[in-house]
């Protein structure tokens, strides 16, 4: 008896310590050799582990390859759920799976991670990525038809579309089933995409139907979903990639209206304040000042919690946008004091953040200063981004009839605070204002600036 208890016992004891593996490959491997793993839940990425990189050689033919591989050991407690694991500090550098108690191995280019991995191990991410792969080769086929009805309007067009559409819902049927009681089940169901039954008759009605129907198979409701990066990802296709205009102010109703249309459809605070707060971080990170500020009076500051730190960090981060007044600032100009706000010799004024350590700089700036002779109505502002002003004082002597001013900083000259306030990224950067000092544009680049005032 005693046998058999201990027997159990030790049974009972394995079971509780078993564990998970996932396992990735490199080809080649990155430079970085860490890894960590994340777990997804709504917009957010919660930490679980990481892990180095041990480099490994194989035999190609006469070759050496080296790989670099790594391996996180997960607890038989780890929760079912879409997981990340990124393998680098700066851009885009991870891969996205999905676990439910079965080892998880995949093999994949670190610069190409979405269009190169290939899962070696795991029936739930294999059985998603042949669904994928099966779906978009006949999907394209549909595609292809629609298109072509459109161009031509022949019978056979749309004879092989109906074809086509009849394989495409036989493919989501065998997906549907085979993935039955599975987790990537959910993800089968919300990646089927609409397709009218005929195919249509113009571009328009295409792409109108394409917009009204694109949330059609998507449950908002479903936990498998939010835990993922599904819904962001569809969330943002549909504001960021659907609804786009060339027109800056059209750009910005077609943004709103289809946000609207967004959160119409997801029930509940908790999805709703998760889309919110992604929208807000992206809009946050394009500098679009209006579209943040519409966000947080129409749907942040209306739910039932707010985060008052992340509200003040993104506000901060927008304080030079269009729409708002320049952040100021002084400099001292042949012995005379000047505040950008005090400043009032001009109906408008441009502010140019350069560097004499920007070739591009260098060679912009004077050509810049030529054409702006014939615009005597604007008020230039240069401001040398600069570790020291030995370099710049002889380089503005050539900057005639301008405000020169410069930053500088102890320890390193983006720390200088002029330079933060305004969020600079890069030199030269632009910046239009009116009388008052409100910004009124921000070119990109010297054409847009010449095409700007070349029109005002």
């Amino acid at each position: 008896m005693m046998k058999k208890l201990l027997a159990l016992l030790i049974f009972a004891t394995s079971i509780a310590n078993a564990q998970y593996t996932v396992k990735g490959t490199m080809t080649p491997p990155e430079k970085d050799n860490w890894v960590i793993l994340y777990k997804i839940e709504g917009a957010k990425q919660k930490f679980v582990t990481n892990t180095t990189i041990q480099l490994d050689t194989i035999a190609v033919g006469a070759a050496t390859q080296v790989l670099g591989k790594f391996k996180f050991d997960l607890p038989a407690t780890t929760k079912p759920g879409a997981y990340r694991a990124t393998y680098r500090n700066k851009g885009a550098g991870f891969v996205d799976f999905y676990f439910n108690k079965e080892n998880v191995e995949f093999i994949f280019n670190p610069k190409y991670p979405e269009q190169s991995v290939v899962f070696t191990s795991s029936r739930e991410n294999k059985l998603y990525n042949q669904y994928l792969e099966a779906y978009a080769l006949v999907q394209n086929k549909v595609d292809e038809n629609q298109l072509a009805y459109i161009k031509d309007g022949n019978k056979d067009a749309k004879k092989a579309y109906k074809k086509e559409l009849k394989k495409l819902e036989e493919v989501q049927e065998i997906y549907e089933n085979k993935s039955e009681g599975m987790l990537v089940n959910n993800f089968i169901k919300a990646s089927q995409r609409y397709n009218s039954s005929s195919p249509l008759e113009d571009m328009q009605g295409y792409l109108t139907a394409t917009v009204d129907n694109f949330f059609k198979n998507i449950d908002f409701k479903s936990d498998a979903l939010y835990n993922s990066s599904f819904l962001i990802d569809r969330i943002t296709d549909y504001v960021f990639y659907l609804n786009y205009s060339e027109d800056k102010s059209l750009q910005q109703e077609l943004l709103k209206e289809s946000i609207t249309k967004v959160m119409n459809k997801i029930p509940g605070n908790k999805l709703k304040s998760a889309a919110v707060e992604f929208l807000i971080t992206t809009l946050t990170d394009k500098r679009n000042g209006e579209a943040v500020d519409w966000l947080f009076a129409n749907y942040y500051d209306k739910l039932p919690s707010q985060d008052a730190e992340f509200k003040k960090e993104k506000l901060d981060l927008l304080r030079a946008t269009i729409g708002r007044t320049a952040p100021d600032f002084s400099w001292k100009e042949e012995g005379a004091d000047y505040k950008l706000s005090t400043l009032n010799d001009g109906d408008k004024y441009l502010l140019i953040f350069w560097s004499t350590g920007c070739p591009h700089c260098v060679k912009e700036i004077p050509v810049l200063h030529k054409f702006m002779q014939n615009h005597k109505n604007a008020s230039v502002i240069s401001f040398g981004i600069e570790n020291d002003n030995l370099d710049w004082t002889e380089f503005v002597k050539n900057l005639p009839n301008w405000h020169n001013a410069m930053g500088t900083h102890p320890d390193y000259k983006w720390d200088n605070e002029t330079v933060r306030a305004y969020q600079l990224l890069a030199t030269p950067s632009y910046f239009v204002l009116d009388k008052n000092k409100k910004i009124i544009a921000m070119p990109e680049g010297i054409e847009d600036v010449e095409a700007y005032f070349s029109k005002h």
